[in-house]
């Protein structure tokens, strides 16, 4: 009996282990007849750690017997880039420059370089811009290169790829010079974006709507309101570029930093006017500088603007139109647009409401801001570092501390995740409360977390040392403490140190000095 019940067994998984194998067959079989583009492009996505190779899957892909297009490929290395998936769309361009039936494009060649200045640096684009045998191509990867010099702000390099570049007859268009314009701005070289507009008037290089804007942008540091202007009545009369919205913005910006307020806003209000539907960006960009300027009327014809532009309006931008209002001062407003952004918003954003919950604070309407604390939690709102900073100041100015202090706690549970430190003011303001009430326990736990997060300074140790001298407790731990940290200390805290000597050396818990 047994027996019969242990060959059964054996035929039973015999049987299914045949059907396993068949279907398999059966699934090879259909997916090598019914391939498609996606699948490909599908296997590779699926690699969401850098570690693994795409170059893996594309061979795998090909040893199978699937079929590949260099357009395929060029399509998915897109897909890879946009989602920042650099080494991925690195080892795709790799892999196609290996194999003998695929010829690269003049573009390949450059989307190349820029991926390999993104992954491996400038050093190892520079020796693949040498290899580079096509004089078309090399031309092509010239402006990549370039642009990888600009990023790391290396004049020398750029000024000799420059030269190289109008050696071989390269530049013939506006970008090369407006990556050295861009250069020389973010070098504080302003003067030399004149010698280079110069130099493709020279050219003759048509100049395009960013060499303008650069071009002005760099006389209004150098020369004046004048030339920039000068600049601006020749892009008008230029007409190979067409006046858009961005030039206007730049010369408002020109404006403002001179004090030419009425020519600001009227530049800005031109710029309006050539505002489209399909770019909301723009219309936060005017809104910003229109708030710099203290012009709510501005503000908020534009921001009624953008709503009619397509599409759903992000956090980013209520977070945007939020700022500009909380800085006109106009908290009504500021309510009336939160309002409408928790109506609409899908997942509670805390960034959103921290900004409403810090104008209450900064204004002292401390209820209203533990009111809509209680409110963003009950909309499912998860506090971040940034709201119980808010909270801590806010009921530090109130001295309502023993709930400024809890706030402290919970900000200090978040550090592990973010950078964020509390301010001097409210770190001393805490410590001196402690002092005040004697809880020389509470003090010496906090300023103890305050050592760890590196922000111990003098004034806070010496408030230590008073607290402790007054206990008659030892000092041994501040001294190391402030040892660490390597505080200076003033005539103040050396004669506080020198005071625990008087004091009775049973008070250590090892019998001996104190400190």
């Amino acid at each position: 009996m047994a027996m019969r019940t242990v060959l059964t067994s054996l035929i039973r998984n015999k049987l299914q282990l045949e059907a396993r194998n068949q279907w398999r067959r059966l699934i090879s079989s259909t997916t090598k007849s019914t391939i498609s583009k996606g699948d490909l492009k599908r296997e590779i996505l699926r690699l969401r750690y850098p570690r693994r190779s795409a170059t893996a899957v594309i061979q795998n892909w090909v040893n199978e017997g699937h079929k590949i297009t260099v357009p395929e490929l060029r399509y998915i290395s897109s897909q890879l880039v946009k989602t920042k998936r650099f080494k991925h769309a690195l080892e795709i361009s790799t892999w196609m420059e290996a194999q003998i039936g695929i010829e690269m494009s003049d573009a390949d060649h450059a989307k190349k370089l820029e991926l390999i200045i993104k992954v491996e640096g400038l050093t190892e684009a520079e020796e693949y811009f040498t290899s580079i045998r096509s004089t078309a191509a090399k031309k092509a990867a010239c402006l990549a290169l370039l642009r990888g010099y600009v990023k790391d702000r290396d004049i020398d390099k750029a000024e000799a790829l420059m030269m190289r570049m109008n050696g071989m007859g390269l530049i013939v268009s506006p970008h090369p010079y407006n990556e050295m314009m861009k250069l020389y701005v973010s070098n504080s070289q302003c003067e030399k974006v004149l010698l280079v507009i110069s130099e493709m008037k020279r050219n003759k290089v048509p100049l395009n709507v960013l060499s303008y804007n650069i071009w002005m942008n760099a006389c209004g540091e150098v020369n004046g309101v004048g030339d920039v202007e000068m600049a601006y009545n020749e892009m008008l009369n230029d007409k190979g570029v067409e006046v858009g919205w961005s030039t206007l913005a730049t010369l408002s910006n020109v404006y403002i930093k001179a004090g030419f307020v009425d020519k600001a806003v009227l530049a800005l209000r031109i710029a309006e006017k050539k505002l489209s539907t399909t770019n909301r960006l723009a219309y936060f960009f005017l809104i910003t500088m229109y708030a710099s300027l203290k012009n709510k009327d501005g503000v908020l014809r534009a921001w009624k603007a953008s709503k009619a532009v397509n599409g759903r309006i992000t956090c980013a931008n209520y977070m945007s139109i939020l700022l500009c209002l909380v800085k006109l001062g106009d908290i009504a407003e500021a309510e009336m647009v939160f309002m409408e952004w928790e109506t609409s918003c899908r997942k509670y954003d805390v960034r959103v409401s921290n900004i409403l919950l810090g104008a209450y604070m900064r204004n002292g309407l401390v209820n209203k801001a533990e009111s809509l604390h209680v409110h963003t939690l009950e909309r499912g709102g998860q506090p971040n570092y940034k709201t119980w900073e808010i909270l801590m100041e806010g009921w530090v100015r109130s001295q309502n501390m023993d709930k400024a202090i809890n706030a402290m706690k919970k900000g200090f549970a978040m550090l592990k995740h973010c950078d964020w430190r509390p301010s001097h003011d409210v770190v001393m303001a805490i410590a001196e409360y402690f002092e005040k009430q004697e809880n020389l326990e509470e003090a010496n736990r906090y300023i103890r977390d305050i050592h760890r997060l590196g922000l111990g300074n003098l004034n806070l140790y010496k408030l230590l040392l008073r607290m402790c001298f007054c206990a008659k407790r030892p000092a041994s731990d501040i001294l190391r403490m402030m040892e660490k940290d390597k505080i200076e200390m003033d005539e103040e805290t050396s004669s506080l140190v020198q005071a625990f000597s008087m004091l009775p050396a049973e008070i250590d818990g090892n019998q001996g000095t104190p400190f």
